[in-house]
């Protein structure tokens, strides 16, 4: 039988602003380690410290922009549209438009605090 979510759960977020983060599936609400999903929504002048994470994340932006910065460039992703950031790869997340920005965020294996790897994280 297929796993009913009922809703999300609340995951504490990192960065300068209260960011909300509900996951509905994932470590934490339904214990599955292969993959998350989550709803990100970002305050305007939101901003995280840069992280290499050890799993592909896929993001489509609902609404607002998501700024991507790695070490390629920067690359401001709008509502509509989506961005692959891969296994390894040093980015950094931050919503500086008025809006700030609403998402959709899948990890590959599933999110963890401790596969993030953040700068300046002990």
């Amino acid at each position: 039988m297929p796993t009913f979510i009922e809703g999300p759960t609340k995951v504490a977020a990192v960065g300068n602003k209260p960011k909300q983060i509900e996951e509905f599936v994932g470590r934490v609400n339904s214990g599955t380690d292969g993959v998350s999903v989550a709803r990100m929504i970002s305050p305007s002048g939101w901003v995280e410290p840069a992280q290499s994470p050890a799993f592909d994340e896929y993001t489509i932006v609902l609404k607002g922009m998501l700024r991507v910065e790695s070490d390629a460039g920067v690359q401001d992703v709008q509502a509509g549209q989506g961005v692959i950031a891969h296994a390894g790869e040093t980015v950094r997340y931050s919503t500086p438009g008025p809006e700030g920005a609403e998402y959709i965020a899948v990890c590959l294996p599933a999110f963890s605090p401790d596969s993030v790897n953040r700068e300046g994280a002990e």
